[in-house]
């Protein structure tokens, strides 16, 4: 199979959807509210051509505080809510261990960029990880993708971004900031 498709993988908790409070989980639709912007950013993406993949560290999982199902579920509605404004989602990855399971698919490792890239065919090396946080962009970089980071939680934590920024390629106060900056580059 050539590799010739190139893709945006986002992070789900803090470039989708507003992050929970530290030390808490997104378990129920209810609980899922996304941000400012999200719709037309993914919209812009696949009219450039992009494959838009999330990849999400989900430990709520091997927490038990929901099932596969139940997550899966939860996934099923938010590509349908998206896809229902013309944002179409191409696939979902997570990962439900625990940190201290040493999985290859928990972010920082790159695993399940290197899953998808495998099952539909995506050039890692034309494509880019966005994502909120440091394991985001190591996961991205381990990959061999361009990396994006998405500050908007980050702006009432005074400092937070200031040493991670560096470590991306882009940095933008939105995933509608990133698109725009990232679409510009691809042209």
């Amino acid at each position: 199979m050539q590799m010739s498709t190139r893709a945006v993988f986002l992070d789900r908790d803090g470039v989708i959807n507003r992050k929970a409070p530290e030390g808490q989980y997104i378990t129920r639709w209810e609980e899922m509210e996304l941000l400012p912007g999200v719709v037309h950013a993914i919209q812009q993406f696949g009219k450039a051509g992009f494959k838009i993949v999330v990849v999400t560290n989900q430990r709520c999982v091997a927490k038990g505080l929901l099932t596969p199902a139940e997550l899966e579920e939860l996934h099923r509605r938010l590509t349908e809510l998206l896809a229902s404004h013309g944002a179409v989602i191409d696939a979902i990855y997570y990962c439900p261990h625990e940190k201290s399971d040493g999985c290859s698919c928990r972010k920082p490792a790159p695993g399940m960029l290197l899953v998808a890239a495998r099952e539909h065919g995506i050039s890692l090396k034309e494509s880019w990880m966005v994502g909120d946080s440091p394991s985001d962009l190591q996961a991205g970089k381990s990959a061999g993708c361009k990396t994006a980071l998405v500050t908007t939680h980050q702006q009432s934590e005074v400092g937070t971004g200031i040493s991670i920024s560096s470590e991306a390629d882009l940095v933008g106060e939105s995933l509608l900031e990133v698109t725009q900056q990232i679409l510009c580059l691809s042209k």
